[in-house]
């Protein structure tokens, strides 16, 4: 039996365009995240790893756009190949099978712990760039969520004794920027 041709792509933002990645793929359903990729909670990965069937291939542009580091790589390879799914990842020109050789499986990890790694330096010099312009006085951070009329709102309110997590979903906010709001 011939299986379906799943995609997966993922986006860490709603800005970002998703169209680069399995461009050209004939696919017969397609399981899209926007989401960072540390995020745990990727609803469209959970419903392709309930869907995934025996004799189905999965097509990735890549491996860090599946997994958030090379545990989680490795993990979802195995699940899905000891399930009979395959899995081949574009950019790398890589598929496994759950047949692999002891050489598929070390290149699954070196070039997982690549990815990682790669990661992890976007990350430092992102940091970097920050600490750089902060310094240069061009870095302001982010914008803030609320006006300083609604910011003082918020405040009479929760020393009215309103509920915090009301306040917040009210003001559209999390109840982390909220208590930032109020420390302000």
């Amino acid at each position: 039996m011939k299986g379906q041709r799943l995609g997966y792509i993922r986006v860490s933002s709603y800005d970002q365009n998703s169209d680069r990645q399995l461009s050209g793929e004939k696919l017969d359903r397609i399981f899209s995240d926007k989401a960072s990729g540390k995020d745990v909670d990727r609803s469209q990965l959970k419903e392709l790893l309930r869907f995934a069937r025996d004799g189905d291939k999965i097509l990735v542009h890549s491996m860090d756009r599946l997994a958030r580091n090379l545990d989680d790589l490795r993990n979802l390879v195995k699940n899905f190949t000891s399930r009979g799914v395959s899995i081949q990842f574009i950019k790398e020109g890589l598929t496994f099978t759950g047949e692999d050789s002891p050489m598929s499986n070390l290149l699954l990890s070196v070039m997982g712990a690549f990815a990682e790694f790669e990661r992890a330096l976007i990350k430092e010099r992102q940091r970097e760039g920050i600490e750089l312009a902060k310094k240069r006085g061009a870095y302001k951070g982010r914008k803030k969520s609320l006006s300083i009329d609604k910011i003082e709102q918020l405040k009479q309110r929760a020393a009215n004794g309103e509920a915090k997590t009301h306040l917040a979903k009210e003001f559209g906010i999390s109840r982390e920027t909220l208590y930032q709001y109020l420390k302000s």
